[in-house]
């Protein structure tokens, strides 16, 4: 028997978009990220995904970026294996059980309380994971987070959906709360926001993104302690190879230009 989700706004709803682009990836003859347990979820969820109107093109970027984010988190681990990890936004990513962390690491995955609920319900807890149910503007909920410790942060497909203030006031936090650590999100390009409402899986849940940005070393002007590590130009991955033909002859046509690159699926790593 399918589980009936509670009601969730568009802004939530987008963990059913992530969600369904991992499972389709993972259907794929040649994967990129190869998330069967999404594919496992979507399974057991009664729920319209065809209403998202995913298309190709974002299934192989979805997969991608979340491949990326997985590797920063993996790389930090073996460095620090006492270390706190955060997935913001986090959805029904499985990121905790791809990347396979030791019991010595905290792992909290932050999303709006409903969907923290929705989480613990679906998806098995390991040992060292947490699912905390707050709103990401809220600042009292990283009270529950331990300090003391190196952590990794990541979010993927949050930024749009944050103003510009709330994102610098989040990241100032999140930096203050740790002694050091590494920050990486998917970004997007100034135009690739504004292009986003015509996006069909974002025009079907009812959508806007706030403004993007173009210049990586932006938000080391929102953060004094953030240092770009790197900036990750997605279309230049040597996982495009795997992308349905047309979506890897456009996403090559892409990555011949520095400029067009910075606008398709790009990760922003940084250290503080």
């Amino acid at each position: 028997m399918k589980i009936e989700l509670p009601g969730l706004t568009p802004v939530q709803e987008t963990l059913l978009l992530t969600l369904y682009c991992r499972a389709l990836d993972s259907r794929a003859p040649r994967p990129v990220l190869g998330d069967t347990t999404a594919d496992r979820l979507v399974g057991s969820i009664d729920y319209d995904f065809g209403r998202l109107k995913v298309n190709g093109g974002l299934v192989a970027q979805s997969a991608l970026r979340a491949k990326k984010l997985d590797e920063v988190v993996r790389n930090f681990l073996v460095a620090h294996p006492d270390a706190v990890v955060l997935d913001l936004g986090a959805g029904l990513d499985t990121r905790i059980l791809r990347a396979g962390p030791p019991a010595t690491v905290g792992w909290y995955d932050v999303d709006f309380p409903n969907v923290a609920e929705i989480r613990r319900r679906l998806l098995p807890e390991p040992a060292a994971a947490h699912a905390v149910g707050a709103a990401l503007t809220d600042p009292d909920w990283l009270k529950e987070i331990p300090t003391g410790r190196p952590a990794v942060i990541v979010a993927d497909g949050l930024l749009p959906f944050l103003s510009r203030d709330d994102v610098i006031r989040l990241f100032n936090r999140l930096t203050g709360h740790f002694p050091s650590g590494e920050l990486a999100f998917n970004a997007y390009g100034s135009f690739a926001s504004r292009a986003m409402k015509y996006q069909p899986s974002i025009k079907a849940l009812g959508l806007t993104a706030s403004a993007g940005f173009d210049d990586a070393h932006e938000p080391e002007r929102w953060d004094s302690r953030l240092r770009l590590a790197q900036d990750m130009l997605l279309v230049r991955s040597p996982e495009v190879s795997a992308f349905p033909p047309a979506v890897r002859a456009l996403t090559r046509l892409f990555a011949l230009s520095t400029t067009l690159a910075r606008q398709a699926v790009r990760v922003l790593h940084y250290r503080f």
